[in-house]
């Protein structure tokens, strides 16, 4: 690790703000200075840093002289705005948001895939979506074992911490509701119950009928892997879990898979961990709750598909907040 920096988090108050913090100091990064930045609201509230409370200052467009990392996590409105203005400082953003991530020019990158791009940068590297993070982890490892994967088909399912804050206490709120036998709350975060049901919708629809959530998987699967001809199908599916997120995925690959080969890359891969043993009492494989406060990404369920041709299927769990945002925001940090 080089000399300490001095970091800046826009967005410090939220809850990735937050995990960024600590994985910063769980991760023991060489921090010389750190500058906390949120909106005019969340200004003067302290956060705990390394035993020292640190004051939250409002971000501004001045707000990054002298920092050399700024970590975003205020939404892409927010880092259109001033991720220009930290680049103009002679910082470099790493930015969670969907502002950047298909810019040209723009590396988009999870450290364990495609951790080089992050060197190529231009002042700005993108986070990528929490679910494509949590789905190439468990891909990466079979993509280079099996000449490339050509096709996706994945089905997610999504926690509500993934809508924020907010997505949590109308869980919370509908499901006392409903073992008081007491009218729902009105609904404001989910177009329809999330308590005890799911929810085939995250994000808007598009003209082609899919969701814009759906699509980063197609569009960014494309840009970490360096794979141009790759197509992805996705269904993505809210889930009333407050915290990981789950993937089910079937994916075709340029060459003839084998289980044993499989289960080898994935044991192998950095940041993964193969939780397979159907032959167990009871049966091993992950939940949301096993990867839940943990860095890697959890696999199981791994099988031949019965339909396509040179296909695996498998499934997936990461925590979305962790490894789906900040932890890899930090891990970008890392190598730079």
């Amino acid at each position: 690790m080089s000399e300490p920096r001095h970091l800046a988090i826009a967005g410090a108050t939220g809850a990735v703000g937050a995990e960024m913090l600590l994985c910063l100091e769980q991760r023991n990064f060489p921090v010389r200075e750190l500058t906390l930045l949120a909106s005019a609201r969340s200004a003067g509230k302290t956060l705990r840093f390394r035993g020292k409370e640190i004051v939250v200052k409002e971000l501004r467009p001045e707000s990054f002289a002298g920092v050399d990392i700024a970590l975003f996590s205020a939404g892409s409105g927010i880092s259109k705005e001033f991720a220009p203005h930290a680049v103009e400082a002679g910082a470099v953003v790493i930015d969670n948001s969907s502002a950047f991530r298909m810019d040209e020019g723009v590396p988009l990158v999870v450290p364990e895939v495609n951790g080089a791009d992050a060197l190529q940068n231009r002042g700005i590297i993108a986070n990528p979506n929490c679910t494509t993070i949590v789905t190439l982890m468990a891909l990466n490892p079979l993509h280079r074992a099996f000449g490339g994967v050509k096709k996706i088909i994945a089905s997610s399912y999504q926690a509500v911490s993934g809508s924020g804050a907010q997505g949590i206490v109308e869980l919370e709120a509908q499901s006392k509701a409903i073992a008081a036998g007491e009218a729902l709350p009105e609904k404001r975060v989910y177009p329809r119950q999330i308590a005890f049901n799911v929810i085939p919708q995250v994000d808007v629809f598009l003209d082609n009928g899919y969701t814009k959530e759906e699509m980063k998987m197609h569009f960014e699967g494309r840009k970490i892997l360096h794979a141009p001809d790759l197509v992805a199908s996705v269904t993505c599916v809210r889930v009333p879990v407050y915290r990981s997120h789950a993937v089910a995925v079937t994916a075709q690959f340029a060459d003839e898979p084998s289980i044993e080969a499989a289960r080898e890359a994935i044991e192998a891969a950095p940041g993964v961990h193969l939780m397979d043993d159907i032959s167990a009492a009871p049966a091993l494989y992950p939940t949301p709750l096993d990867a839940t406060d943990g860095d890697d990404c959890l696999v199981g369920r791994l099988r031949r598909d019965l339909v396509l041709e040179k296909a695996l299927t498998f499934w997936v769990v990461g925590d979305q907040v962790r490894k789906g945002a900040a932890l890899n925001a930090v891990q970008i940090a890392e190598l730079l």
